[in-house]
């Protein structure tokens, strides 16, 4: 005889039982439910609920057979519907439970619950817009609160000042109902606002520590803010409650492979597609993974699946073309020329399309049409980020006004005093990885990636600066005291301890923007090496405009701005040159080529390390990459890549131009600087 609880009473007070059980164990609710089958044969909800107590107990097969008959009998049926889209994403099913989602959602559009399930499965696949869609659905179906539905419904309009009035007005009359204050964290996101959001995700979390929509923000708000350690914590917080939760996962392994765990990343998104095996954005994610991890034959493959799910995916093709060392055959050319000139492609595939065909057209020696492809998604590009050469000169001349010997002078001995971090910068494109693939390959350094904790920390002083009406961050810092730097030099080193792997005692930070901060390293890491990678401005500056990156360098859009950046850069390195000598160690990529050994003894000596010939077999090392030189870098130094601008050299007057004497000079700097 089973120990569950026999029906008893009313079938109303059996089934209510067996839903408590189903709560609490879904064993003894299947036992529940299956006593009731006994008594009343055939009935459609202890069925329904049998079905969820096996999904609830990890057995999602026995589930969807105890379905399938069901849904035979009542193909219609909204619960049953729903039971079997959760059981399909519970058996890793994850492409037929969306399927199923839909299909409920087109027979119930007010649904709140399939519209939070699809939600995360979007999230998971990387569909990003469409996943905040369908979570602003849920708010507003879920809600009967006539305030938080029509905010709803102007988020999904797109309408961000409306829902944020609706929002505000909710929570002057309620101030603690925790998912309006969520609502309004995503509103501040959307706008931008991402330190708003922060502060109201924390109070969402202070009000309900359980709210998970909430913490899942917060970990990807933290994300985006690179605070990789801190969205972490959160993400496994979220997987300990939540183990299969397919958002949570995705997040996981995109962090993991932020940090250098590519290992453990793999692993996730092995498993995301076998439950996703149809949606060709995992593919190109998990592509991304294998590319970093250095498998590059696993890495092609993985992009060719994903065009195979998703031919116009513009963004597979580029990321072919992004391996650098990849040669596209004449079918991907025929191809790409055709979705290229189709005018129903969208804008982001097409300027991916455009910078695969430069690539593509380059290897194939028709360096006309290669420019004329990387022209026109960089127009593309530069429609959509428009950069402001006079404002990006004024920043850089206020950074030489406070940031001078004197300055300097004064607060000698201050900050932190750890030799670890080796300091990489300089303009992007300037063989900064290269660099760092020697160092990474002695005893004594660990290689990281480009870590963003700098530019961060700069940021948030830009804030502190906008706040107390001063003209940047680095009149912020200037303010500060002695405690106060040395607290920025320490933050910085506890922030990048979780990408760190080993215990040697040098770690590189290959960030090549931090030229724009050597002020700031200086002063809170007094002791840390720098080193400034430099290329002949020609070739740094084409490939910058040969590259579409994933984000920021808006730069890189335009020939003219390019030169305006470029001559910025050598301004300002100039300046720290005489405001704190020798203080830099500058590597020029044509030497690195033409005299490796001699080039690898000197950065040595400047980092305080012996040669170790394993330096100059740099590409024996199997560490993780994640730079756009990543397979470049796996191979030995070669001489081709110096003069290939030569090539497009007709259509570089517009750069040419802007560098004036700055081209003149190289490698060295304009007298007048």
């Amino acid at each position: 005889m089973s120990d569950a609880p026999a029906p008893t009473g009313t079938l109303e007070a059996a089934m209510a039982q067996a839903l408590r059980l189903l709560e609490q164990d879904p064993a003894l609710a299947f036992e529940q439910a299956s006593e009731i089958l006994v008594v009343v044969p055939g009935h459609a909800p202890a069925r329904l609920l049998q079905a969820a107590a096996k999904r609830r107990g990890g057995d999602a097969a026995a589930a969807l057979a105890l379905l399938e008959p069901l849904l035979q009998e009542r193909p219609d049926w909204l619960p049953a519907l729903y039971e079997r889209a959760l059981a399909l994403g519970a058996a890793g099913q994850g492409d037929a439970s969306i399927s199923a989602l839909r299909d409920l959602l087109r027979l119930q559009p007010t649904h709140p619950e399939a519209w939070r399930t699809l939600a995360d499965h979007l999230m998971a696949t990387g569909e990003t817009d469409e996943a905040d869609a369908a979570y602003a659905r849920h708010v507003r179906c879920a809600s009967r609160n006539p305030p938080l539905q029509q905010a709803a419904a102007a988020m999904l309009a797109n309408d961000m000042p409306r829902a944020e009035r609706l929002l505000k007005d909710h929570l002057k009359q309620v101030p603690t109902d925790v998912p309006a204050i969520r609502m309004l964290a995503e509103v501040a996101v959307r706008c931008g606002e991402n330190r708003a959001a922060g502060h109201l995700l924390d109070r969402c979390l202070q009000l309900a520590p359980g709210f998970q929509p909430a913490r899942y923000a917060r970990a990807v708000l933290l994300h985006r803010d690179n605070k990789a350690a801190e969205a972490l914590a959160e993400v496994e917080r979220l997987l300990a409650a939540d183990p299969v939760n397919p958002s949570y996962r995705n997040l996981h392994a995109v962090l993991l492979s932020h940090v250098g765990e590519v290992d453990r990343a793999c692993a996730i998104y092995d498993r995301l597609l076998r439950e996703y095996p149809g949606n060709a954005k995992v593919w190109l994610s998990y592509g991304h993974v294998l590319k970093t991890a250095g498998r590059q034959d696993d890495c092609i493959a993985a992009y060719r699946a994903s065009i195979a799910r998703e031919p116009s995916l513009g963004e597979a093709y580029w990321s072919l073309a992004n391996l650098k060392t990849f040669r596209f055959g004449a079918e991907d050319l025929t191809t790409m020329r055709a979705r290229v000139a189709d005018p129903r492609l969208g804008d982001a595939d097409r300027l991916n399309f455009h910078f695969a065909l430069g690539k593509a057209e380059e290897d194939a020696g028709e360096h006309a049409a290669a420019f004329e492809h990387y022209d026109s998604g960089n127009a593309l590009q530069r429609a959509r980020l428009p950069f402001d050469r006079a404002l990006n000169t004024a920043r850089m001349r206020h950074l030489k006004e406070v940031f001078t010997r004197e300055h300097f002078e004064r607060r000698a001995g201050l900050g932190h005093a750890s030799r670890a971090p080796i300091f990489i910068v300089g303009m992007p494109r300037a063989g900064s990885t290269l660099i760092e693939q020697i160092l990474a390959s002695h005893s004594a350094v660990e290689g990281t990636s480009e870590l963003p904790n700098i530019i961060s920390m700069a940021r948030e002083l830009r804030q502190h600066a906008d706040e107390d009406g001063r003209r940047g961050y680095a009149e912020v810092l200037a303010a500060l005291d002695p405690a106060d730097l040395r607290e920025l030099g320490d933050r910085y080193l506890r922030d990048t301890r979780v990408y760190r792997k080993t215990d040697r005692p040098f770690f590189i930070d290959k960030m090549p923007n931090n030229f724009l901060h050597v002020g700031l390293i200086h002063s809170i890491l007094p002791d840390a090496t720098i080193i400034d990678a430099r290329r002949h401005p020609l070739g740094c500056c084409l490939s910058n405009f040969k590259q579409l990156y994933a984000r920021g360098q808006r730069f890189s859009y335009g020939l003219a701005d390019m030169g305006s950046y470029y001559r910025d850069y050598v301004e300002l390195m100039a300046h720290f040159d005489a405001v704190l000598p020798g203080r830099v160690h500058r590597v020029i990529y044509e030497r690195m080529v033409e005299d490796t050994e001699s080039e690898v003894r000197r950065l040595l000596d400047h980092c305080g390390l012996p040669f170790e010939p394993g330096c100059l077999r740099f590409f024996e090392n199997d560490r993780p990459v994640r730079t756009a030189s990543s397979e470049q870098v796996r191979r030995p130094i070669y001489r081709e890549g110096v003069d290939q601008w030569r090539r497009f050299e007709p259509w570089l007057d517009p750069l040419k131009q802007e560098l004036g004497p700055v081209l003149d000079a190289y490698p060295e700097v304009p007298a007048s600087y």
